[in-house]
């Protein structure tokens, strides 16, 4: 409904901020990804998503189309709420997210407050294809290319012929070493490896 707020940042806290936009104060709740983003700003654009409840209507911000993205794929596993996510995104950035549920690296999403065993299977059993496709498919170019370049990567091994598992596990080697890695560097580490 409301696909982005934009104006000067009227009061900032590690869970909220006002944005004034021509007059009217936004009340938006951001994740500490996006205050570590908006600190330092006196004014800026936030990515919202407009939660509308029985009781309450919510604004959340988000700083990057991606987080965003996480955040809406986050709300849409059983038992995970817009709070819920919002302290997911708050303890892990979007990349550890990431790579946390396309590596089924359970044991890191239970490292998050609230979140138990079977909540943390659950995301990564309900979103690692859709995660997979997100990074994928958002242009390069922008605040995903990260994970692009490791959905690419991945892709890219498997086509030469080397096992999904084996890529999986040599790609998280490498991107615990440089998580900023580009696609060809990472194919050609990869293959170094193998």
């Amino acid at each position: 409904m409301i696909y982005y707020v934009k104006g000067a940042f009227v009061l900032k806290s590690a869970t909220q901020v006002v944005v004034d936009c021509a007059g009217v104060g936004y009340d938006v709740q951001i994740s500490l990804n996006t205050y570590a983003d908006v600190e330092p700003l006196s004014e800026g654009l936030l990515y919202t998503y407009h939660l509308v409840r029985e009781d309450a209507q919510m604004l959340f911000g988000f700083s990057t189309q991606r987080e965003k993205a996480l955040f809406e794929l986050l709300i849409s596993v059983s038992g995970v709420g817009a709070n819920t996510a919002r302290v997911i995104l708050s303890s892990l950035s979007p990349t550890e997210v990431e790579q946390a549920i396309l590596s089924e690296d359970v044991p890191t999403l239970q490292g998050v407050k609230g979140i138990g065993a079977k909540t943390a299977q659950r995301i990564v059993i309900d979103l690692k294809d859709k995660v997979a496709k997100t990074a994928a498919g958002l242009d390069a170019s922008g605040p995903i290319a990260k994970s692009g370049a490791r959905a690419e990567a991945h892709a890219a091994l498997t086509t030469l012929g080397i096992s999904a598992k084996q890529a999986e596990t040599v790609l998280n080697k490498l991107l615990k070493q440089n998580p900023g890695a580009p696609t060809e560097e990472l194919v050609r580490q990869a293959l170094q490896m193998l």
